[in-house]
């Protein structure tokens, strides 16, 4: 009893602390490892360390295409520390994760893009409130095939003519008479519904409506079907272009390159929070679950470079592990 309100004491001051966004220890030094059901170690008031050893159970995610390769190596780090529980994790867009999030078959929701309140109404409804965790940052890639030479730096208006229009002169007289070959994600994907509100002010129509046009919610097929054209153009998360090599070309925007620099001060025009969702009833339930996200948090920033992505900022990931705190406030 009185090691369970140590722990719970530990877990108040991080809480202060990381809601104050302060990454400061406190003077005296404090540490408590917990030996129930949890997984993880308290050090010197910080966010909890996680004990992957003491990891037991699985955990069931799923959603975003875009988020997938994080969550993945995630996962492969997990295991290779010596977790021995299954770490499910299907890659079938933002929005079917919310959906299976919502009908209590997941723990975890990967979306790269925002919640919306329709799904936190239906969320709440369905007895799984959820919690929103930011994890990183994606560039979204707007890419064509590395041996178009005539398309390199597009304005917001020329990208929205690329994915209307029939052939590459419709968008400008100067580029060859060939048809465009879009491939693009499915309506389902956080990417595209990213994508429409940015660049078609949340119509989809003229999009779809568009020729040549193929949709899927597999972001490989995509990068298959842009390096299969000089002609092809598509758009995906930033990840899945860096781990292509010399067969895809990136497009500026606006001038703007997708680079850390430009993510960082904001002026790249398509960059984009990536998030996981959960519950606090279904981290209580589920020590591995909270386990699973307090490792995520403290290695978010290690898992965004390793595949391609960027690291969210300072004060976001503070205000991810403040949620986490709040939402185990008192569970042990």
């Amino acid at each position: 009893m009185k090691k369970a309100l140590a722990i719970l004491a530990l877990l108040l001051v991080a809480g202060m602390m990381f809601a104050g966004g302060s990454q400061a220890a406190p003077a005296a030094p404090m540490a408590a490892e917990n030996d129930g059901p949890f997984a993880w170690v308290i050090d010197n008031g910080s966010f909890p360390q996680v004990d992957v050893l003491k990891m037991e159970g699985n955990i069931i995610s799923a959603g975003s295409s875009t988020v997938f390769p994080a969550a993945e190596w995630i996962a492969a780090q997990l295991e290779d520390e010596g977790y021995t529980g299954q770490i499910t994790i299907d890659s079938i867009g933002s929005g079917a994760g919310y959906e299976r999030f919502v009908n209590g078959e997941s723990d975890v929701s990967n979306a790269s893009s925002k919640i919306k309140q329709s799904t936190i109404d239906a969320a709440i409804a369905a007895g799984r409130p959820a919690i929103e965790f930011r994890i990183g940052t994606d560039a979204l890639a707007v890419v064509v095939n590395s041996a178009n030479t005539w398309a390199t730096d597009v304005t917001m208006e020329e990208l929205a003519k690329i994915f209307t229009s029939d052939r590459w002169s419709d968008v400008n007289p100067a580029w060859p008479n060939q048809p465009i070959l879009k491939f693009i994600p499915g309506t389902d994907s956080g990417t595209f519904e990213y994508f429409v509100e940015e660049v078609f002010s949340k119509d989809p129509a003229p999009m779809l409506a568009s020729s040549n046009l193929q949709l899927s919610e597999d972001d490989n097929i995509l990068v298959q079907g842009v390096e299969g054209s000089p002609n092809a153009v598509g758009f995906f998360g930033y990840a899945y272009y860096a781990n292509e090599g010399a067969g895809l070309k990136i497009l500026d925007i606006d001038s703007v390159k997708a680079n850390t620099a430009n993510v960082d001060n904001g002026t790249y025009p398509l960059a984009r929070p990536l998030f996981m969702y959960s519950a606090a009833n279904i981290m209580r339930s589920k020590p591995q679950v909270a386990a699973y996200l307090a490792y995520v948090l403290n290695n978010a920033n290690e898992a965004m470079l390793a595949v391609g992505y960027f690291q969210a900022p300072v004060a976001a990931i503070n205000g991810a592990k403040a949620a986490w705190l709040e939402a185990m406030k008192g569970a042990y």
